[in-house]
C-alpha cells in the first residue's frame, strides 16, 4: 500500500558542507599536473570534484598517487577517479584511526591498537601486527622519506618505533619524550622529521641518529597538524586545537608570526602546497582555506575559501524569483547566501554585531559586540541595489537588523521602537518581521503585542498599529499582502486582526480555535496558511476572511510551512520528523516522509523545483527535487492510517532519481490508463482521426481539379520490377491473376458488380442494428475511397434503396450515442451531396432523413448553448472590469 519513502520529493543533494573534524589530503595528479585537495564531509569525500557516498560518515582519510582512501568504523575503501569506491578492505574489528598508503600497500590502525598492511589490488592483509595498548598505543604513523619498507610509528607512551614492513622487524625504539605523539611530518630534509607532541612541543628530530636538532613551544595545546614550506623558506607551519596557527623560521629558530582564528574550532588538517607559497587548512567549523605568503612579516593572506556554517541553520528562504539562492541564517550568527548552481557564487554577509567597527578592531573571539542568532528575516529583491533588503530577528534580542545582499554586509539601520532608543530591555524582543513587495517598509512585531512599520531606507519609525499595541498576546506572525492594502497579525492570545496598511484602522479581527504559532502567507493567490501550538493548522482566505481549510495530523510542533509556487500545496514540517505536502484544492494530504531529524526550516524554490530543508544539529541545506515536474507522480490522497517510510537525506553528490518498485505499483492505475471510446454517455465525443480524413470530404472534386495534371502521363519505356498492390491506406498485396491463352473481348459485367467488404457489412448491420464494423471500415479509408464506397450506395453504383437507409441509420446510431460526432456530420455531409436527388424521390429514405434532421438539431442547440455559456466567460473574464 505504501509508497516506498516520499512520492512527490525525491533526495537531491546537500549545500553548504565543505569540511569536517576529519584532516583534509593533498594529492598530485600526474597527467593532469594539478594538485587536488579531498576532503571528508559527512559520508562522502569532496576532491572539488565529488565521490559517491559511503553508508556513513567518514572516520579517516588518506591518498597516494592513483587512490582516495577514506574509512568508517571498521571498513576501509579506496576511490578512483575521485568518485567510484574500487576497492574494500574489511578484517579490522575495530574503528579505524591511522591511514597510511605505502607504494602497492596500505596501512591502517584501529583503536584495538592493531596495525593491518592491506595489498591494494588484491584487497588481501599482507601482514598483520598488534601492539599492547599499554605500552605502544599507536596515534601516529608515518613513512620517512627514502626509508624502503619501513614506517616510523609515535605513540600514546611518547615513544616512537621504527618498523621495517616486509620482515616484520622492529628495527629501533626512540625513548621519546614522555609525552603522548599527536603528529608526525617529514621534513624537507632526508633522516628528519617533526614530531608534535600533546604538551604543545614541536620536536625536530634526525631519526637516522637519534638527535633533536630543534625544539619548539606552542602557548595553545596539542599540536593537530605540521606542515613545511618547500618553496625555498625554511618555514614550518603548526596547527592548535582553538584554530590558531604558528609559523616558525627553522634557520633562526624562533617563531616567524601567528595566523589567529584562521578557523573558529581546532585546525583539522595543513599542508603546504609543494614548491608554492600557499597553505591548505580545514577544520570541524565547515570551512576550508586556500592561504597564500605573499605579504611582508611572513604572514598569509586568505586567497580563496569554502565555507558554510559552523553551527545549524536555523531558518532558510529562497531569494529573488530566480530559485538560485537561499539566504541562510545559523547559530552560528552569521547570515549566508548558498547557490544552488555552484559554490562560487556562495557568498557570506558576515556577523550580525552592534558595532561594526568596534567589532573588527577586537576580533571575533573577543567580541563582546555579537548579536545571538538570527530566529526569522525577510527579504525582497524590490530596490536591493538601492537599500538594505534584508531585516532580521535576533534571539531574545529588540533591535532588528537590516542586511545589504549587494554590499553583502550588515545594513546602515538598527530599527527598534524610539522609546527603548536609551536602553535595552531584556524581556521584550522582535518575534516576526516581514517586507512589503515593494521593498520601502518593514513591519515588526514585538513580544509585547506592539507592530511597528519602519522605511527601509532611512530606518525611521513611521507608525504603530492599534493605540497603544496591535494583540494582548506576543505577536506571533506578520504578513503584508502584495498591493500594500493590508497587514495581518497573529497573536499569541488566538486572534487574527487584519488592518488597513496606510491608515493603520483595524478593518476586521477574528478568533481562532486556539492559539497560532506562525502565519504565512502566499501573495499572489492571497492565501494564509497559519500553524496552531496544537499542532494543526488552518488555511484562510484573505479576500472573504474566512478559514477555507483544516488540516490535522503532525504530532508535533510545527517548524516551519512553505507554499508551492502556484499555491497549491502547503508544505509542513514538524518535530515528528515528518514532512507534509497538503493539496489546498482537494483538502488532502498528498504526499508525506519521515527524515532521521526534523526538518527545522523550509523553503520551496520560486519556480518550483527544489524543496529546501534544514534539520536538526546538521549544518547542511538538503535539496529535494520536485518529481512531479519530470516524472508521473501519485497526487492521489493518501489514507488515514497511512504510515510514511524514513527517506534518507541526499548526500553532496547529485543523485539519479530512480523509480523504485512501490512506487510503480502506486502509479499503476495512472500509468495503464486506457481513455475510453466514450467518456460518458451524455457526453459528446470526437473521434481521435486527423483533421484530413474527414474535413475535406465535401471538397474533393475541387481538390482533384488542382491536381488533375497538364499532360497525360507518358508511359515509361521499361516499366521497372514492382509487386502490386491493392489501394488503399493499408498497403495489401493483390493476388497473383491466372492468365489465359485466349483472350476474350467480351466483359464479365459479375466483377463490376463486386460488392465492397463495406457495402456487405452494412446489409448485414439492417438486420443486425449492429454498425461498429462498417463504421470501422469507413474510419480506415482515405478521403477519395470514402467517396467512391458513398458512390456505390446508390442503385447506378451497384447498391439499393435499402443499403442507403442502412447507411443512414448508421448516422442515427451515431448521432445518438454521440461519438465520433465529426465524422457523422462529416459522413451524411457527403451523402446529401452525392445522392440528393435519390433521396427526394424515395419516401422511405425521405422519412429517416427528416428523423435525422430533428436528432441533429436537437443536439447541436445543447452544443451551442455550452459553447456560448463558455464564450461569455472567458470574454467576461478577459475584460478590462476585473
Amino acid at each position: 500500500m505504501a509508497r516506498e519513502g516520499g512520492g512527490l520529493f525525491a533526495g537531491f543533494r546537500v549545500l553548504g558542507r565543505f569540511s569536517g573534524h576529519v584532516p583534509h589530503v593533498l594529492r598530485y595528479h600526474g597527467r593532469h599536473r594539478e594538485f587536488y585537495v579531498a576532503t571528508a564531509v559527512g559520508r562522502s569525500v569532496h576532491t572539488y570534484n565529488v565521490s559517491n557516498a559511503l553508508p556513513q560518515d567518514i572516520t579517516c582519510l588518506a591518498a597516494d598517487r592513483m587512490l582516495i582512501f577514506a574509512s568508517y568504523d571498521n571498513i576501509l575503501h579506496a576511490f578512483a577517479r575521485n568518485k567510484e569506491v574500487i576497492h574494500t578492505y574489511e578484517g579490522h574489528k575495530a574503528r579505524i584511526h591511522l591511514l597510511q598508503p605505502f607504494g602497492d600497500h596500505v596501512i591502517s590502525v584501529d583503536v584495538d591498537n592493531v596495525l593491518i598492511v592491506w595489498n591494494i589490488q588484491s584487497e588481501e592483509e599482507y601482514l598483520q601486527v598488534d601492539f599492547d595498548k599499554a605500552t605502544f598505543g599507536v596515534s601516529a604513523v608515518l613513512h620517512p622519506s627514502t626509508y624502503l619498507n619501513k614506517i616510523l610509528l609515535g605513540s600514546e607512551q611518547g615513544s616512537l618505533q621504527l618498523w621495517n614492513i616486509r620482515s616484520n622487524k622492529l628495527l629501533y625504539s626512540f625513548p621519546g619524550w614522555h609525552s603522548a605523539i599527536t603528529a608526525l611530518e617529514q621534513a624537507p630534509a632526508v633522516d628528519v622529521v617533526a614530531v608534535g607532541l600533546v604538551s604543545g612541543h614541536i620536536v625536530i628530530h634526525n631519526i637516522k641518529f637519534d638527535e633533536t636538532l630543534m625544539k619548539f613551544q606552542q602557548d595553545w595545546g596539542p599540536v593537530t597538524a605540521i606542515s613545511f614550506r618547500t618553496d625555498g623558506h625554511p618555514v614550518m607551519a603548526a596547527g592548535s586545537p582553538i584554530g590558531h596557527i604558528a609559523l616558525w623560521d627553522l634557520e633562526e629558530k624562533k617563531l616567524m608570526c601567528q595566523m589567529r582564528d584562521a578557523h573558529s574550532t581546532a585546525v583539522a588538517g595543513m599542508s603546504f602546497v609543494p614548491g608554492e607559497p600557499l597553505l591548505i587548512t580545514n577544520g570541524a567549523d565547515n570551512a576550508i582555506r586556500v592561504w597564500i605568503f605573499d605579504g611582508p612579516g611572513g604572514t598569509g593572506r586568505v586567497l580563496r575559501s569554502r565555507m558554510g556554517h559552523s553551527a545549524p541553520p536555523t531558518k532558510i528562504r529562497y531569494h529573488g524569483q530566480n530559485g538560485e539562492q537561499i539566504l541562510s541564517a545559523g547559530q552560528d550568527g552569521t547570515l549566508q547566501s548558498f547557490s544552488t548552481v555552484h559554490e562560487k557564487f556562495n557568498k557570506s554577509l558576515g556577523h550580525g554585531s552592534i558595532n561594526k567597527k568596534k567589532s573588527k578592531k577586537k576580533g571575533l573571539k573577543l567580541d563582546t559586540m555579537a548579536l545571538p542568532p538570527i530566529t526569522v528575516f525577510a527579504s525582497e529583491v524590490a530596490h536591493q541595489s538601492d537599500w538594505d533588503s534584508i531585516v532580521a530577528c535576533h534571539q531574545g534580542y529588540i533591535t532588528c537588523t537590516t542586511w545589504n545582499y549587494q554590499k553583502t554586509s550588515m545594513g546602515a539601520h538598527k530599527l527598534r521602537p524610539e522609546e527603548f532608543s536609551k536602553h535595552k530591555p531584556i524581556d521584550i524582543y522582535a518575534t516576526a518581521v516581514d517586507i512589503t513587495s515593494c521593498g520601502n517598509f518593514a513591519v515588526i512585531g514585538l513580544s509585547t503585542g506592539q507592530v511597528d512599520v519602519y522605511n527601509m531606507q532611512s530606518g525611521i519609525h513611521r507608525g504603530r498599529y492599534g493605540k497603544e499595541r496591535a494583540h494582548e498576546g506576543a505577536i506571533r506572525g506578520v504578513a503584508v499582502d502584495g498591493l500594500n492594502q493590508l497587514i495581518i497579525t497573529a497573536g499569541s492570545e488566538g486572534l487574527i486582526k487584519f488592518w488597513k496598511f496606510k491608515t493603520k484602522d483595524l478593518v476586521y479581527s477574528t478568533e481562532l480555535s486556539s492559539s497560532p504559532s506562525g502565519i504565512l502567507l502566499h501573495r499572489d493567490s492571497g492565501i494564509l496558511g497559519i500553524a496552531f501550538d496544537d499542532f494543526s493548522i488552518s488555511v484562510l482566505d484573505i479576500e472573504t476572511r474566512k478559514i477555507v481549510r483544516m488540516f490535522s495530523g503532525h504530532r508535533g510542533r510545527i517548524n516551519d510551512m512553505t507554499f508551492s509556487p502556484d499555491g497549491r500545496w502547503l508544505i509542513t514540517s514538524s518535530m515528528d520528523c515528518t514532512i507534509k505536502t497538503w493539496d489546498l484544492p482537494s483538502g488532502c494530504l498528498i504526499d508525506c516522509f519521515l527524515v532521521d531529524a526534523a526538518a527545522v526550516s523550509l523553503t520551496m524554490s520560486p519556480t518550483g523545483d527544489f524543496l529546501a530543508s534544514t534539520h536538526v544539529d546538521d549544518l547542511g541545506i538538503y535539496l529535494w527535487s520536485n518529481r512531479s515536474l519530470y516524472s508521473l507522480v501519485s497526487l492521489r490522497p493518501l489514507p488515514a492510517d497511512y504510515e510514511p517510510s524514513m527517506v534518507t537525506r541526499p548526500s553532496t553528490c547529485p543523485v539519479e532519481d530512480v523509480d523504485v518498485a512501490g512506487d510503480e505499483e502506486a502509479c499503476d492505475e495512472m500509468i495503464e490508463y486506457v481513455s475510453p471510446e466514450q467518456l460518458g454517455e451524455q457526453l459528446v465525443t470526437l473521434s481521435s482521426l486527423p483533421e484530413s480524413r474527414w474535413k475535406n470530404l465535401l471538397s474533393l472534386d475541387v481538390i482533384k481539379k488542382k491536381n488533375k495534371p497538364r499532360e497525360p502521363p507518358k508511359v515509361p519505356k521499361l516499366a521497372p520490377f514492382f509487386i502490386p498492390t491493392v489501394p488503399g491506406l493499408i498497403p495489401r498485396y493483390s493476388a497473383p491473376e491466372e492468365e489465359n491463352d485466349t483472350q476474350s473481348k467480351v466483359v464479365n459485367l459479375g466483377v463490376l458488380a463486386q460488392k465492397s467488404d463495406f457495402h456487405i457489412h452494412l446489409e448485414e448491420a439492417l438486420s443486425t442494428n449492429e454498425y461498429t464494423t462498417p463504421l470501422n471500415l469507413l474510419k480506415s479509408l482515405g478521403p477519395s475511397n470514402i467517396e467512391i464506397e458513398l458512390r456505390g450506395l446508390a442503385p447506378e453504383g451497384g447498391g439499393s434503396m435499402e443499403v442507403m437507409l442502412s447507411f443512414l441509420r448508421m448516422i442515427g446510431v451515431m448521432l445518438n450515442k454521440k461519438y465520433n460526432f465529426e465524422l457523422a456530420q462529416a459522413y451524411l455531409a457527403l451523402f446529401l451531396k452525392l445522392h440528393l436527388k435519390i433521396l427526394s424521390s424515395e419516401p422511405n429514405l425521405l422519412e429517416e432523413v427528416s428523423r435525422l434532421s430533428t436528432q441533429l438539431e436537437e443536439t447541436w442547440f445543447r452544443l451551442q448553448t455550452l459553447f456560448n455559456q463558455s464564450l461569455c466567460v472567458l470574454t467576461y473574464m478577459k475584460s478590462a472590469l476585473l
